[in-house]
């Protein structure tokens, strides 16, 4: 019984420290899917038209489950392999995101309309439903970029506690796409005036430069 009370401490330390790295998963994740990309506009759209929300967010929680642990599992194997790939992918990155953040800014600055669908046309059958969100999944380089690179490459500050943040990251995912799914019923009337898409074009601008100066400064 004695010999077993000095390793409380550690226990509990070693708790805390698995439920941080499980939220830096989590939170690292969200702040890379949240901007609106191909993906997220299709999620959105969908649940903006009410149509299979459900399957469309399962397929993007999916798709991200086989991404995440491969960016994070097999990253740290190719820099090994190849050591010049950590500084091109966050340099190359960070390029990205400050330009893509540009982008979201420029339209902000320059948007004149809000967020239209249009509600009175035929709803498209679910297999159709679901090889589009595949193609926008998997045929995107921004998933790559974002789910393998980014977070390949963010992973490696945790290493012996991949496993805490691979699920953390997933998590995330799940949280986030079936969130915008469904929530995208309530953003109806929001998004569809001009001066709220300024906003949210702000937002996401804003939050794309801070995640590429964090790359830049070297984490």
């Amino acid at each position: 019984m004695q010999g077993a009370t000095p390793s409380k401490p550690f226990y509990l330390v070693e708790t805390v420290l698995d439920l941080s790295v499980f939220l830096a998963g989590l939170t690292l994740d969200l702040s890379l899917i949240v901007c609106i990309g191909a993906q997220n506009a299709f999620v959105l759209r969908q649940g903006l038209r009410n149509e299979h929300v459900f399957a469309v967010c399962l397929v993007c929680a999916l798709s991200d489950a086989v991404l995440i642990p491969f960016g994070v599992l097999g990253f740290g194997r190719l820099l090994l392999l190849a050591p010049w790939l950590d500084p091109v992918m966050r340099y190359g990155g960070a390029a990205f995101l400050i330009g893509y953040g540009a982008r979201s800014l420029w339209s902000a600055w320059r948007a004149t309309g809000g967020l239209v669908t249009d509600a009175t046309a035929g709803k498209a059958g679910l297999g159709p439903t679901l090889m589009a969100c595949l193609a926008f999944t998997w045929l995107n380089p921004q998933v790559y970029l974002d789910v393998v690179g980014l977070l390949g490459a963010l992973s490696t500050q945790f290493e012996g506690h991949k496993a805490e943040f691979i699920v953390g990251a997933i998590t995330g995912s799940v949280l986030f796409f079936f969130a915008l799914g469904y929530g995208a019923v309530w953003l109806r009337p929001v998004l569809a005036t001009p001066r709220a898409w300024r906003i949210l074009e702000a937002v996401i601008g804003v939050v794309m430069w801070l995640i590429g100066a964090k790359l830049l400064c070297n984490f």
